[in-house]
């Protein structure tokens, strides 16, 4: 499994090092790509930590990612302790990774044609929220396989459904800043609170005694009581949502840019137009 992993791996490698000879494409990729006046990685930091918006996404984006990976991290743990099989526990984890991607697409469709991105991530994130409430409580009874499945189904539909959505408006809002400097941030933060939040719910685990229900192997760590852990799951998400619906607002900047851009340049050839018709008419 390990040198299957890696086969890819390598071969990114590879072209990224030997492919890649240019810092920018030859075709610039946006009106406001083709005068960028991005700043440097520290003079973008700095900007960046002077940016309530900014501020708010990266934790809005960093701690939801971060419970995304103790979702999915602590998820076989959890399950097993109420009697189901591991078996059942993958296919949440696959309904939960499907059904994100078809979000993902389905909802960048509507951002694309409508520009409504801070409308969508609000609401998706509340109803992520909402699935993750529902996740803690149905998880700790018995029995509950079919109520599992949509709910994972939910929970990834919403929740990996507006990551992407989530990156633009990070550029939106930390324009000119570089595309690297403010996404990066965004991944460093998801990274750190992922450790914390992982080891704050390991640490409300306890064992369980007289469990003859449960397929937990030595392995997994034995069987233990998520129950503490899966109410401080959906409390962290709902806080989350909270603050981010509550505290984020921000202009779209770049979308501002190359509409200025755009202004710009039909102003140019109206006026080479006009100038043209002028010395015609001269003539």
């Amino acid at each position: 499994m390990l040198g299957v992993y890696t086969g890819p791996a390598i071969l990114a490698c590879v072209l990224a090092t030997v492919g890649i000879r240019k810092k920018e494409p030859p075709t610039p990729p946006s009106a406001s790509a083709s005068q960028s006046n991005s700043q440097s990685v520290f003079a973008g930091l700095k900007m960046l930590l002077r940016n309530k918006p900014y501020l708010v996404l990266m934790l809005t984006v960093g701690g939801g990612v971060a419970l995304f990976s103790c979702y999915s991290a602590l998820l076989e743990q959890v399950l097993c302790s109420m009697g189901y099989s591991n078996l059942f526990a993958g296919l949440c984890g696959a309904l939960f990774t499907v059904a994100g991607l078809i979000g993902a697409f389905l909802l960048g469709l509507y951002v694309d044609r409508t520009k409504k991105f801070i409308e969508s991530t609000k609401i998706g994130i509340c109803l992520s929220a909402l699935a993750c409430t529902a996740y803690a409580v149905v998880s700790q009874f018995r029995n509950q396989t079919y109520a599992l499945a949509v709910i994972s189904s939910i929970f990834g539909f919403f929740g990996f459904a507006t990551y992407p959505i989530y990156m633009e408006l990070a550029v939106e809002c930390s324009y000119p800043v570089g595309e690297g400097t403010s996404s990066g941030l965004i991944f460093v933060a998801s990274q750190i609170l992922g450790v914390i939040f992982m080891v704050l719910l390991r640490s409300l685990a306890v064992e369980m005694k007289n469990t003859t229900y449960s397929t937990c192997s030595v392995a997994q760590g034995g069987t233990l009581d998520w129950s503490t852990s899966s109410l401080v799951f959906a409390g962290l998400s709902s806080l989350i949502a909270c603050f981010y619906v509550v505290a984020f607002h921000t202009s779209y900047r770049r979308i501002y840019a190359e509409t200025s851009n755009a202004c710009s340049i039909n102003k140019t050839d109206d006026y080479v137009t006009d100038e043209l018709h002028k010395r015609k008419d001269t003539d």
